[in-house]
């Protein structure tokens, strides 16, 4: 796929014209305050995973409505005092997968939670444990509009209450420090981190990688590749609904997360992106609130984005935070 979306100039000055909801912070301190009266209940786990250079937990704590949520924490085995944390979010589809799937980031003398995402799990990787036991309405086959008829209602909010609760879960373990926690994730993950980025008030820095759940307005009429191609789909059967749906997802912009961001940021884009177009991505780096960002760009890439590439970028530049 050649380049489709705005010239790289053009990107670095695009704003988006998606407007937050007047209520948008009432609304998810409501939805943390009442995630909050459930116990967290985290429970760690020790795992006979077979490796010998990480210890591993099978972790369980209490997400948005006090459901069951897994996860791994993999630590250094040499670990006698607190390591910096970084808490990983996965991909649309994906699960936690299998313990000696994520080795890269206890590789690096450092603490690692990878949360598992409600109801994912089946289309990638090594699976997933957590089921969302909340019923919606009629929905398009996927996630992207499970119970989109209301805010209150839709399934990101279920998950991005997850996402806080599980940076809440992986602090709790000894070896962590939580003062030197980290969040990242590409895709999916990058979106739900640039949400807990403003979630959660003192992380040290996030890396999303080519976020996904960024500037709706234009990324459901700009591709019309899936998951986004979900919302349009179900937007054809129920006509006449877009501005319900519009209003539904305003509370869950990745750009309006972004305008309340409040750590360093590493951000990156991938010019032939048709999954999560870059223009979508730029929307929510330039709307970023911390001064301290930055962004990498793959100008012949699709969603692959930087791949490993980009992973070499970010353990150089979380050097310098944990």
């Amino acid at each position: 796929m050649a380049l489709f979306d705005l010239p790289l100039d053009e990107l670095r000055d695009y704003r988006s014209g998606s407007v937050a909801p007047v209520d948008f912070d009432a609304f998810w301190a409501k939805t943390l305050q009442e995630a909050r009266e459930h116990d967290l209940d985290v429970r760690f786990e020790p795992v006979e995973s077979g490796l010998v250079t990480v210890e591993v937990y099978d972790v369980t704590f209490a997400g948005f409505g006090g459901h069951p949520v897994k996860g791994w924490l993999t630590v250094p085995a040499t670990a006698r005092e607190p390591v910096p944390l970084v808490v990983e979010f996965v991909g649309y589809g994906g699960g936690r997968g299998l313990a000696h799937e994520h080795l890269l980031w206890a590789s690096t003398g450092r603490a690692h939670f990878v949360m598992d995402t409600r109801g994912q799990g089946s289309a990638w990787g090594g699976g997933g444990a957590t089921p969302d036991p909340v019923a919606g309405g009629p929905a398009f086959p996927g996630f992207m509009t499970r119970g989109i008829d209301a805010p209150e209602n839709y399934y990101y909010r279920r998950v991005l209450t997850d996402a806080v609760r599980a940076v809440e879960a992986a602090r709790a373990h000894p070896l962590a420090d939580a003062s030197r926690t980290v969040a990242l994730g590409t895709s999916q993950g990058g979106g739900i981190t640039v949400a807990v980025g403003a979630l959660v008030p003192d992380l040290v820095a996030i890396a999303p990688n080519v976020p996904f759940l960024c500037d709706f307005p234009r990324a459901t009429t700009l591709t019309d590749r899936h998951p986004y191609r979900e919302i349009a789909l179900w937007l054809k059967t129920h006509r006449g609904r877009t501005q319900d749906v519009l209003r539904t997802l305003s509370y869950f912009d990745g750009v309006h997360f972004a305008a309340r961001g409040r750590s360093p940021a590493l951000f990156s884009a991938a010019l032939e992106d048709q999954t999560c177009p870059p223009s979508t991505v730029f929307a929510a780096f330039n709307a970023w609130a911390h001064d301290d960002k930055a962004i990498e760009v793959y100008e012949f890439n699709d969603h692959e984005g930087g791949g490993p590439y980009q992973e070499a970028v970010t353990m150089r530049w979380l050097r310098s935070y944990a």
